[in-house]
């Protein structure tokens, strides 16, 4: 019967969701044990709104400030990646909207804050991008997606009708043989110790700045040479094949360890080592600019793209989820795309006489 879904739960046993769209009122629904049930208040419902003998008091009894501070205090914890983001995110939603009844929420009033977010400046008195922005309302989506599955507080998410921000392109930007070369000379030339290890090891492994700075000892397994991240972006655990320059700079730093830290600070040895001025200082030596630490990660993938590696093998590395993400990654070299070029021409066989 079309409005009714049936749902299989933990134990195997199925419920029945029925819900009741009618024009001009807002969408309700219940969970039933069997179908006939399902049914028959589905009927009754509609019948009682079409008679206007059904009172729709019963949805309009929690704000949006309730739904957030439930959401922070049970879900939250259970999803430590980027929790302190998205907890900054939620508390703007409260701030802005937190006093109105989640029955109440509309649509419009969703768009109205998107656009109200990209037309402010950030803290830093800089334009806020589409990228943050699209954040700010999948926090709250997530939040409103929760309240509808398991809390049944509403009956749907009204974020679903509105259209997210349209995001910016990818950066294209990786280091060529020659850049590669002068980072690598700067960093050797660094004051700091750390900093040419650490760039080997984003340009060999493909590493996230965060994972290479909050490695610790524990995870590196010199027999097998292997790097094991056992806390990743996606949340899985991700193996990281060790060897050549990259075990040999690690295997000279754990002789004179003194943390399990890998690169700790020198103020604390228990927390992770801050490189941004030493890698400005090193950028700035090498005559390299519009360069971030994350490209390095581009460039891995982008050098093993140019040596016939497969998107699926690179995604592997890297450690994503789809071959979609690693295609923001893989770029080519022009010079790789004109050999490319050449090599379908000499395939066709076609010349300029034909």
């Amino acid at each position: 019967m079309q409005g009714i879904e049936k749902r299989i739960n933990k134990d195997g046993s199925f419920t029945y969701r029925a819900r009741v769209r009618i024009k001009g009122h807002p969408s309700i629904s219940e969970s039933f044990s069997s179908l006939a049930l399902a049914k028959k208040w589905k009927r009754d419902t509609e019948s009682a709104i079409e008679q206007g003998r059904f009172q729709f008091s019963s949805l309009a009894k929690h704000t949006l400030a309730e739904l957030i501070d439930r959401y922070i205090e049970s879900i939250l914890p259970t999803k430590p990646k980027n929790s302190r983001n998205v907890k900054q995110h939620l508390l703007w939603w409260k701030q802005e909207l937190g006093h109105c009844l989640i029955s109440d929420i509309k649509p419009s009033h969703i768009a109205q804050k998107r656009d109200e977010l990209l037309s402010q400046d950030t803290f830093y008195k800089r334009p806020r991008s589409s990228t943050t922005v699209v954040r700010y309302i999948a926090s709250l989506s997530h939040a409103f997606s929760i309240a509808v599955k398991e809390w049944e507080w509403m009956n749907e998410n009204p974020i679903r009708k509105i259209n997210k921000p349209k995001l910016p392109q990818g950066r294209i930007r990786f280091l060529d043989e020659s850049e590669k070369n002068r980072l690598l000379d700067a960093c050797k030339q660094s004051n700091s110790a750390y900093l040419y290890p650490i760039v080997v090891l984003a340009l060999t492994t493909g590493m996230r700045k965060g994972e290479i700075l909050t490695l610790n000892w524990d995870d590196i397994d010199f027999e097998r040479g292997t790097i094991i991240l056992r806390t990743t972006k996606n949340g899985e655990r991700r193996m990281i094949p060790l060897m050549g320059l990259s075990l040999e700079l690690l295997n000279r730093l754990y002789s004179t360890r003194q943390s399990k830290l890998v690169f700790p600070s020198s103020k604390n040895l228990n927390h992770p080592l801050d490189i941004r001025s030493t890698w400005e200082n090193a950028l700035q030596k090498a005559c390299i600019t519009n360069f971030k630490f994350h490209d390095l990660r581009h460039t891995t993938a982008s050098y093993l793209a140019m040596n016939n590696t497969s998107l699926l093998e690179i995604g592997t590395l890297l450690g994503h989820k789809t071959v979609q993400m690693t295609k923001r990654y893989a770029h080519l070299s022009n010079e790789h795309i004109f050999q490319m070029a050449q090599k379908l021409n000499k395939v066709l066989e076609l010349s300029p006489s034909q």
